[in-house]
């Protein structure tokens, strides 16, 4: 089959970091994180403007498998010349894992041209892409089928916070995805502490804050695969936040994720599949597959969970563009979890495409 891979690739010429350590080091935490290997073998991840974006490795690994699927794959980077390279390429079908650029709906750009020009793809439409990139619109759904995710508020200054607010809360990007804005600081105990995020948040990346209450329980993600009936859940991965360095709020925050956690020092952060009885780990999946089904998630999604006091799931991030890191050492949950479910990186690449395939013909 002809297809096209879409995406958006990471900026890794030296020239793009020159001087973000420096930058970094006098307007954020993040800065005296920064260590030799970061700086030499990791540079793109030394500003967080193009986290969410994949590594050339990523996406020669995706085009490789899908090949491997016996697939004739071109590759098409998702900007400004895309819709008429997909015009003229007409491909079968699009493999799609561009994040998008600019604009707080970017991650909706690619589907909405693909449904512009009547290519399939693989992936959530622009409708549900949009409303899990909202983290508020997404658990106003959630809030209203009744699927437990944490209280919340929306705002971009603290005198719109009501004084009588308890602590601890969480605080994040209302538009973000992989970890940006979410550092150790985010976890606030006061006020003093709740208005330098939302300053920082607003000044780093114009957008209002989410403001969640923090749910001190255990901490997982769950990769799901497929539609309707023939959703697959894999084995399901906790967090070990215990790993966190000490001193460190245990969270998974951009520091522990892409600055503690590499290939030449991993730590001890995810355990798959998770050490939990099977009861609660029915009731992680049964949670998970209904937010599925609620949001209208297609062929594959990474969902955050998050136990609350009386250890009840929480749904507390969407992901309908998971990561697919491919090598194991990078700690990839949605490869690692695919792994224990007994599918390689070739066989998760190609099962997406292949449920994607099925929904396309059956007519969802």
């Amino acid at each position: 089959m002809k297809l096209a891979l879409t995406f958006n690739v990471k900026k890794e010429n030296e020239n793009v970091f020159a001087g973000a350590a420096e930058s970094l080091h006098s307007k954020s935490a993040v800065g005296k994180y920064l260590n030799e290997n970061i700086l030499e073998n990791y540079p793109e991840r030394v500003d967080d403007t193009f986290a969410e974006w994949d590594s050339e490795e990523t996406i020669s690994a995706v085009k490789s498998a899908l090949e491997a699927g016996g697939h004739d794959v071109t590759l098409i980077e998702a900007d400004k010349d895309s819709f008429d390279k997909l015009k003229v390429l007409n491909p079968e079908f699009v493999f799609n894992i561009a994040e998008g650029s600019g604009g707080l709906s970017r991650e909706s750009q690619m589907p909405a041209v693909l449904e512009m020009l009547e290519i399939p793809y693989t992936g959530s439409d622009p409708v549900t892409i949009g409303i899990c990139h909202d983290k508020s619109r997404c658990k106003e759904i959630l809030s209203y089928y009744g699927i437990p995710t944490p209280a919340f508020i929306i705002t971009d200054a603290i005198h719109k916070v009501k004084g009588d607010i308890e602590f601890p809360k969480f605080v994040k990007p209302l538009h973000e995805g992989s970890s940006k804005g979410i550092l150790n600081s985010s976890l606030v105990k006061n006020f003093t502490e709740l208005r330098n995020e939302i300053v920082r948040i607003k000044e780093t990346y114009n957008q209002p804050s989410l403001i969640e209450d923090y749910l001190e329980g255990k901490e997982f993600t769950v990769a799901l695969a497929g539609n309707g009936d023939d959703l697959k859940v894999f084995p399901i991965v906790e967090i070990n936040l215990d790993s966190v360095p000490e001193g460190f709020n245990k969270i998974y925050s951009y520091e522990v994720k892409w600055f503690f956690d590499t290939r030449e020092s991993q730590l001890d952060i995810f355990r798959c599949p998770a050490e939990i009885d099977e009861k609660l780990e029915k009731k992680i999946k049964e949670t998970c597959k209904r937010a599925f089904e609620v949001l209208r998630l297609r062929d594959w999604a990474r969902i955050d969970v998050r136990l609350d006091k009386n250890n009840v799931p929480n749904i507390v991030e969407v992901n309908p563009l998971p990561g697919i890191l491919p090598d194991p050492a990078d700690n990839s949950c949605f490869p690692k979890a695919a792994r224990h479910a007994g599918y390689d990186y070739n066989a998760l690449i190609n099962l997406v495409l292949n449920e994607a395939q099925k929904r396309k013909l059956t007519g969802n």
